[in-house]
């Protein structure tokens, strides 16, 4: 009786913990699934935007960058099938730990079964129960007697159906560690043809860094005609930022009263403009891109180009590569402010949301009118398609005249 307690306790307690551990691990590749599923949706928005670059497009950094984004996503997806396949032999290992426990807890269960049985036949030196239970000397003898019996039936009983639901479980066990093995094989085979992209990703990307190695004094004069371009954008958009602080504080020496001043910002604001203000802060990081689809070829700051040597790129913005003729969207409330054009950057807007300002310029039409108020993805104006045939929208984010780094602001892919 104690063996067969014994061996019922271990049984709940494996069955248990391995329900613990379905849990975790279903969790983990419930994770992993919704990872991959993400990136392979980001691989594919990569294959529609760069299938539609035109005829004309050249070797440049644009493309290079575009290529390193690619490389690094598809790097992504075969570290994510990578993890995948770890996750799944570490099921399989799981799995076989729990049969080789299962078939011996079985094996113990059966052996002390078959005692019972035995012990059964033997009872009383091979007197039949009801001669057992007659055989009493008082009826207190006879009471347990009797007790004793049902307790031995319904040990037996239950020791039966352990072996059965023991059984039932091996068997789910086995078909389970089938399914992960043949699950393993269609991972690797994926595995395969995207290491095998990411390959041809990688020698792709390398013959560009070789041509554009051979044109670094080109790339520089690009640079920094560039830089300038950049600076002049800059100057724009501080002048109008200074503007708008200049009306502010107008509007408060004339109102006085209806107005407030933020502390740490230079620019006055009415109760609904320092509302839209906080509102605009608050959504950090969960701002909408300024394109549908879309991704980040040049980001903010200074730094070395990832893959050309003697390269460094500097960007007070970030540059965001979509589908060409796609629209361009304010990414919250706001009022537009100023509509220009600058060198390098063609059509340009801004749009002020209380003390915070977000500038979109590289757009081929604008569709809205200086001092016209807008929602978030409202439509503006659609991107514009440069001469390498690439369509990027360039975004910046704005508190007074203090730059910040877009992508804090928008939501992550």
């Amino acid at each position: 009786m104690k063996s067969f307690f014994r061996s019922f306790l271990l049984v709940l307690l494996v069955f248990g913990l391995g329900l613990e551990s379905f849990s975790q691990t279903k969790k983990s590749r419930e994770d992993l699934e919704r990872e991959k599923a993400e990136v392979q949706a980001r691989l594919r928005e990569f294959d529609a935007i760069l299938k539609q670059t035109t005829a004309t497009k050249r070797t440049s950094i644009g493309e290079l960058n575009a290529i390193t984004q690619q490389f690094q996503t598809q790097s992504r997806l075969v570290n994510t099938l990578d993890r995948e396949v770890r996750l799944i032999n570490q099921e399989i290992q799981e799995t076989e730990r729990k049969i080789e426990l299962q078939e011996k807890q079985l094996k113990e269960l059966k052996a002390e079964y078959s005692r019972m049985i035995y012990n059964s036949s033997k009872l009383n030196r091979g007197l039949s129960i009801v001669a057992f239970v007659f055989s009493s000397a008082n009826f207190n003898q006879l009471y347990m007697r009797l007790k004793y019996l049902k307790q031995y039936s319904d040990s037996r009983k239950q020791q039966a159906e352990q072996i059965v639901k023991l059984t039932a479980q091996l068997a789910e066990q086995r078909v389970l560690l089938d399914e992960r093995k043949a699950e393993k094989e269609v991972v690797l085979a994926e595995e395969k043809t995207e290491r095998a992209k990411l390959e041809n990703l990688r020698k792709n990307q390398q013959s560009v860094v070789n041509s554009l190695s051979r044109k670094e004094r080109d790339i520089q004069k690009q640079i920094t005609a560039t830089k300038k371009q950049q600076e002049q954008l800059n100057r724009m958009i501080k002048a109008a930022i200074e503007e708008e602080i200049r009306l502010a504080e107008a509007a408060a020496r004339k109102e006085n009263s209806t107005t407030t001043k933020k502390a740490g910002t230079s620019m006055p604001m009415t109760p609904e403009a320092a509302a839209l203000s906080s509102s605009f802060a608050g959504n950090r990081g969960k701002l909408p891109w300024p394109v549908e689809t879309g991704f980040i070829t040049q980001r903010y700051g200074t730094y070395p180009h990832p893959t050309l040597k003697g390269i460094t790129l500097d960007s007070d913005g970030i540059d965001i590569r979509t589908q060409p003729n796609s629209n361009v969207r304010a990414v919250f409330d706001g009022v537009v402010t100023k509509i220009t054009t600058i060198p390098g950057y063609g059509n340009t807007l801004i749009i002020k949301h209380g003390e915070y300002f977000t500038m979109y310029s590289r757009l081929k039409t604008i569709t809205v009118k200086s001092g016209q108020e807008v929602k978030a993805k409202d439509i503006i104006g659609q991107v514009a398609t440069n001469a390498e045939g690439q369509a990027e929208v360039h975004f910046q984010t704005w508190k007074g005249l203090q730059i910040m780094d877009p992508a804090t602001w928008i939501t992550s892919r």
